[in-house]
């Protein structure tokens, strides 16, 4: 008889989806969905975004590394699952460097994922899009016009004094 094969669960796809940003493996992160995951940022500038299909999932993955300068590692990492086994909801940190000038940030996230047959099928990411784009330049002048965001956003959340 042959061996059977476990589908990884929820929160094992999960892991290794941040244990891959982590290590800025980009290009491994978009086998991880199915091929018509949705992605939606309710969140993200200039405006919210809904990123459709893997394909298209791995063109922005592949481009934030050359485009934003990218690097961030995942920590404080709080997992909850729900009722239904194929959702599970993560809390965790995103501390890392974005943009030519590879400017420092610590921001909290959110994600609600759907995982089926061990493939992301849905996200709804709430990151702190606002910081990000800060730290990586990606929405010009926005900086000026929040008057000098702090980026240790996660530390300032939680009422702790933020380090450099």
């Amino acid at each position: 008889m042959p061996a059977q094969v476990s589908t990884p669960t929820p929160r094992e796809v999960f892991t290794t989806l941040i244990g891959l940003i982590s290590d800025g493996k980009w290009a491994d992160v978009s086998a991880l969905y199915a091929e018509d995951a949705v992605a939606e940022l309710p969140f993200a500038l200039p405006a919210p975004d809904r990123i459709e299909g893997r394909a298209e999932l791995h063109r922005r993955f592949m481009s934030l590394p050359d485009d934003a300068g990218l690097t961030m590692r995942a920590e404080n990492v709080r997992v909850h699952e729900t009722a239904d086994p194929e959702v599970i909801v993560a809390e965790f940190d995103y501390r890392g460097r974005g943009g030519a000038a590879g400017r420092p940030f610590h921001v909290a996230n959110i994600q609600l994922l759907r995982v089926r047959d061990g493939l992301i099928v849905a996200t709804r990411d709430f990151h702190d899009h606002a910081a990000l784009a800060v730290a990586t330049g990606s929405v010009p002048g926005l900086d000026e016009a929040l008057g000098g965001l702090g980026l240790d956003r996660a530390a300032a959340a939680r009422g702790a004094t933020p380090s450099a």
